[in-house]
């Protein structure tokens, strides 16, 4: 009987599954490529969902500016209402005008950061208004083919290639046939030679350094002391991304205990997904954070903690990426 139902399943997404792989094999055959006057790094992921570009691409833009680079950071911004509009992002932006991802990069990075569904206008817009950048970070684009670039980064975590299929029969955006082609391939707290077709392959590692009070990021909390505080009280854990166990594993790594709650990939949260009770105490992650700020959670919860994260690159990784941005300013 199970083998009958997979059968049946099969068969009715095995023709959306050749019209996206002949929809995404067009893009990347036949969109033109639009060349910027900067280097262009690109940081993406073959699999559906969040596998560590942001945390990556922020580590690249500190890596970067120690080097002597100037970046910029250009980016999607998901869940926006853009059209066709560009537009710069700052600390103040809004999740829901310009997308969570976006603004955390611009708090963190403390650099100019366009979004736009088209990054290639993007890129320049925000050249235009900071002529000192002389490098562009693209946080997702790997498959955003009227962009040129001149390092791609090809970023897995623990979930690998899944079944190795592309949507909607596995989870992957393009075939892994695709990786031949990058520069870098990273394993975000997993190893990814396996699946890197002879191509550079490196490990990055998520590295935590206390929660701090949302709301209120001055007032932190070491993580040992945070378990002792909250042990036995009612904790609860939401994760908004694309990989919500990945949150829930670090925390339980630290020693929480809690009730988990995954959400959809940039959730954008109502004050009920958040109602755990008024003696309730709230983790979550800085994607998260950016977007429950707004709510009034004293109606919801007594208090919400944050876990910031922050990736760690082996030197080998950065030698690469500034030899090739190197090669291209010399070109």
């Amino acid at each position: 009987m199970w083998f009958l139902a997979w059968f049946l399943c099969w068969l009715v997404l095995w023709p959306l599954h050749l019209l996206f792989v002949l929809g995404s094999t067009g893009r990347r055959r036949w969109a033109a490529r639009r060349h910027l006057p900067v280097p262009v790094v690109v940081v993406g992921n073959l699999i559906v969902g969040g596998a560590g570009k942001t945390p990556l691409t922020l580590a690249l833009a500190e890596q970067l500016r120690a080097r002597g680079w100037q970046p910029g950071i250009i980016s999607r911004g998901y869940g926006a209402d853009l059209g066709t509009a560009v537009r710069a992002v700052t600390a103040d932006s809004l999740p829901q005008e310009v997308g969570d991802e976006p603004c955390l990069l611009a708090r963190r990075s403390a650099c100019p950061l366009w979004v736009g569904r088209d990054r290639a206008a993007a890129g320049r817009a925000l050249l235009a208004a900071h002529p000192e950048v002389n490098v562009l970070l693209c946080d997702d684009g790997l498959q955003h083919y009227r962009l040129a670039r001149d390092v791609e980064i090809a970023v897995f975590d623990a979930r690998g290639a899944g079944n190795g299929w592309r949507l909607p029969l596995g989870p992957l955006r393009e075939p892994l046939a695709r990786l031949a082609q990058v520069d870098a391939v990273v394993g975000n707290g997993c190893a990814v030679d396996a699946l890197a077709l002879g191509r550079p392959a490196f490990a990055m590692t998520l590295q935590t350094d206390g929660f701090y009070r949302l709301g209120s990021p001055q007032q932190r909390c070491p993580a040992a002391e945070l378990v002792t505080r909250l042990a036995g009280k009612n904790v609860h854990a939401i994760a908004g991304i694309g990989h919500p166990e990945r949150f829930f594993a670090t925390l339980r790594a630290l020693g929480l205990q809690f009730e988990a709650h995954a959400f959809a990939d940039h959730q954008p949260y109502q004050l009920a997904d958040l109602a755990f009770g008024p003696q309730a105490v709230l983790l979550m992650t800085e994607k998260d954070a950016v977007k429950c700020a707004a709510l009034p959670l004293s109606e919801a919860v007594a208090e919400a903690w944050v876990l910031p994260v922050t990736a760690q690159l082996p030197p080998a990784l950065m030698d690469l990426i500034v030899e090739k941005l190197r090669g291209c300013s010399s070109a």
